[in-house]
């Protein structure tokens, strides 16, 4: 893949992206196109960017394939947008982004100055948050350290953000266990919001069920989980296993409306079992 071959076509193939999104917002272009906005965009940016997910769960090459194909082209699609105004083109970008490559490897691009090698991925993350912080205090507006987490992430990949860089500088829990104890305190706390005598407090159990849950992205960051994906396959599964649970019901002739609870239970640890068996055979194991 790093052929010289490849990586010309790379190029050629690129700039071919480039022209054609200049000539699709064109006076001869699709109309379409020529009304879009950055603001117009960002669904579509947003969508692209779970698509391509998608497929990674999926371990679907070929879908990832063309995902990113459609990932890239929203970039470029911004980049044009932002061009035609005069603020900066999609060639800026690449040079921003390669030059801060750079600029933060530098166990791999600057070792003839000097540089300590990094063995594990442990020193480079270390070393590549320190670069940052100088970044930060030599910029003309100096960023704090969680000022760069960007506010529209996913809250709850945006929580695990927040705590890898708060643990890069030491504010951080010693063992996933003390974590455990963090959360069983904020189980507590809600437990003690949710059976108060008299109406709910909702404010203070949306702040306890905030804390409860920032808690838990926390853990996940200890375990070495990212809490996005892990949520995502866990609603997958459990979409999965209430489809069989659906499909059980309806093969008894009978509807979920009519069922107890109990009895939604029973078929629930039919889905269970069934499930675990397909898993199990999915990974080859006896």
């Amino acid at each position: 893949m790093s052929s010289t071959p490849e990586l010309s076509r790379a190029a050629r193939e690129f700039t071919r992206l480039v022209e054609i999104m200049a000539t699709l917002r064109g006076p001869d272009g699709c109309p379409w196109d020529r009304e879009q906005t950055i603001d117009s965009l960002k669904p579509f940016v947003l969508e692209e960017a779970y698509e391509v997910l998608e497929a990674i769960d999926r371990h679907d090459h070929e879908s990832l394939c063309e995902e990113l194909g459609d990932f890239v082209f929203e970039a470029v699609f911004l980049a044009q947008l932002e061009a035609e105004a005069g603020e900066f083109t999609i060639a800026d970008s690449l040079c921003g982004i390669a030059d801060k490559l750079v600029r933060r490897h530098p166990h791999v691009f600057k070792r003839d100055e000097g540089e300590a090698a990094l063995d594990t991925p442990g020193q480079v993350r270390t070393r590549w948050e320190e670069i940052k912080a100088q970044e930060r205090g030599a910029s003309p507006k100096p960023k704090t350290l969680l000022s760069g987490i960007a506010p529209a992430l996913p809250a709850l990949l945006r929580a695990y953000h927040i705590g890898v860089r708060a643990a890069s500088v030491g504010f951080d829990w010693t063992t996933p266990g003390d974590i455990v104890d963090k959360i069983q305190e904020e189980v507590d706390e809600l437990r003690e919001v949710v059976g108060a005598e008299g109406a709910l407090d909702q404010a203070r159990a949306e702040e306890e069920m905030g804390d409860l849950l920032f808690s838990i992205a926390n853990l996940s960051r200890k375990l070495g989980i990212e809490p996005e994906t892990a949520l995502r396959k866990a609603n997958d599964k459990f979409t999965k296993r209430f489809g069989a649970l659906e499909h059980s019901v309806a093969d008894s002739g009978r509807a979920l409306k009519d069922l107890t609870l109990e009895q939604l239970e029973a078929h629930w640890q039919i889905a269970k079992t069934q499930g675990r068996h397909e898993d199990t055979k999915a990974r080859g194991e006896s």
